[in-house]
């Protein structure tokens, strides 16, 4: 007998299910809290009569997280907790929680590892394992919303992968947090990173959903990013811009082009003037990212000065442009864009 992931299913579904095998509809509801609070086990689900439980624990499974590992940075007005979280199978990921003004945040991780391979990332390093299904990306909310004691207001999904190259997960899941009734998170609090692959966006762009689609762009032209990211060989920079520029229109969402400023590298004023150049016309901010230290990696890639930085989104700004600075958090427990790895740095 093939178990059902019970994750997966929304109340509607769970609602359908037992009311097949004779048990009254309002359990799904009960159910479905238990779910939606990270319950590990259905025997910790009380409220549920002996007979309902036995029958759930021959159907289906309910895939769960353990926090492995935990660090809280201790820089002043941080506030960062970055968790190594232990799957059933002895895998293991990373996720952060961050607090915001507006609420707290969570980075999720959608892969075990990661194929793309970018130089300045930390997660590929160790290369692929495995996608993370639905069940294991809910978990990790679960799992950190009861150990802070807190409610996620938002997930972006920028952790250990590329969200795009384990679509039908990443979508399922998508579809499961903005449920009503269950954690409820509504598609203009979630972000999806991608490095680039154009025929992931090509098919996310379907469902015209209103999440904040970040293109993780870090160059302006083919020559440097192809140095940077291996995924530029697949699709040429032009290629992503134009289905970019498709996607804005489709869905009305004003798209994210992640820039991490790497000394010497893509941060001069003609690199600026390029970018500048490809996005007019593209309805995007810049988002320009101080480059990361990574454990092991390039020792070409260095962040770049904070005066070059303000140089450069300058010279965005004044090209029209939209830029922010992205604000960095966690750097003292390699919690931050890009320190991310299949738990080495916990």
């Amino acid at each position: 007998m093939a178990y059902i992931d019970c994750r997966t299913l929304t109340v509607t579904q769970l609602r359908d299910d037992l009311v097949r095998e004779g048990f009254p509809a309002y359990r799904a509801e009960q159910l479905w809290k238990w779910l939606k609070d990270g319950t590990s086990h259905f025997t910790d689900m009380t409220n549920l009569p002996a007979v309902l439980r036995e029958h759930l624990e021959k159907t289906y499974l309910l895939p769960s997280v353990t926090i492995e590992k935990r660090l809280e940075s201790e820089i002043k007005d941080d506030g960062t907790v970055k968790y190594l979280f232990g799957l059933d199978d002895g895998n293991a990921v990373e996720s952060v929680l961050m607090n915001y003004r507006h609420g707290w945040s969570q980075c999720l991780s959608t892969q075990v590892g990661c194929k793309m391979g970018c130089t300045f990332c930390a997660t590929g390093m160790d290369g692929f394992t495995r996608n993370l299904t639905p069940s294991e990306m809910l978990a990790q909310i679960a799992a950190a919303q009861t150990d802070c004691g807190v409610r996620v207001s938002s997930v972006v999904l920028m952790g250990m992968g590329e969200p795009l190259d384990n679509f039908d997960n990443v979508t399922r899941f998508l579809q499961l947090i903005s449920e009503p009734g269950g954690i409820n998170i509504g598609m203009r609090h979630l972000s999806l990173s991608t490095c680039g692959l154009v025929d992931g966006i090509v098919r996310l762009m379907e469902y015209k959903w209103q999440l904040t689609l970040s293109v993780s762009l870090h160059a302006p032209n083919d020559e440097i990013r192809t140095q940077l990211m291996p995924v530029a060989r697949r699709w040429n920079i032009d290629e992503l811009l134009s289905v970019c520029r498709d996607y804005a229109a489709v869905t009305g969402r004003r798209i994210s082009f992640e820039y991490a400023m790497i000394d010497g590298v893509n941060d001069s004023d003609a690199c600026a003037r390029e970018l500048a150049a490809r996005l007019r016309g593209i309805l995007c901010h810049v988002n320009l990212i101080p480059l990361n230290p990574v454990d092991g990696g390039s020792d070409l890639h260095r962040r770049s000065k904070a005066a070059r930085l303000q140089v450069f989104r300058s010279v965005l700004e004044r090209s029209g442009l939209t830029a922010t600075v992205r604000r960095t958090l966690g750097t003292d427990i390699n919690a931050s864009c890009g320190q991310l790895r299949q738990g080495q740095t916990l």
